[in-house]
């Protein structure tokens, strides 16, 4: 039963998958509330905190990786690698997102409402490159993170128990596990 709650934490912290579901998803399985909403919001934040330390390293990789042997003339748009030649950056349908989510509503917004729409580790990883300090970026993202564990947590395991009573004792997980 122990595994259970560790994938939870082990989720969560995963990029591809967000608290706002992993927390549901644990809870419709039978895994008790509580600890499943502290392990999900401890999962997700762990992995936030060290994207935000580590950004400007990130996004020397992540620039590296999508430039890599495409060059380019020097025009409009066009940045400059590290070895002088040119390449192009295409941003992705969530980073336009998140640039106008950051454009009309700030910081608070996109922290707020990003991961919902682009994810948790975007919005923090969007936050950062759009400027913000990590001081700021950090407290935000903690404040967004007790936010949505708290909603999903409440939502979730209202639910489960309107509709699907004594799943705590014979969820899938639970059974799965057992």
């Amino acid at each position: 039963m122990l595994i259970s709650y560790f994938l939870v934490f082990l989720l969560a912290a995963i990029p591809l998958f967000e608290l706002i579901a992993v927390i549901p998803l644990a809870i419709i399985g039978g895994l008790s509330p509580v600890p499943v909403a502290i392990l999900g919001f401890l999962g997700n934040l762990v992995t936030v905190l060290l994207l935000v330390l580590f950004v400007d390293k990130i996004k020397g990789w992540m620039r590296a990786r999508k430039l890599k042997g495409t060059p380019v003339k020097a025009v409009e748009g066009i940045e400059p690698l590290e070895n002088g030649e040119n390449a192009t950056v295409q941003e992705s349908k969530k980073q336009k997102r998140a640039k106008s989510i950051f454009d009309k509503y700030g910081l608070p917004g996109l922290t707020i409402l990003g991961p919902l729409l682009v994810g948790s580790h975007i919005s923090a990883f969007m936050g950062m490159s759009f400027g913000s300090s990590r001081k700021l970026v950090t407290g935000w993202m903690i404040t967004s993170l007790v936010i949505w564990t708290v909603v999903s947590t409440i939502l979730a395991s209202s639910g489960v128990s309107f509709f699907v009573p004594g799943v705590e004792e014979n969820g899938f997980l639970v059974r799965i596990f057992k």
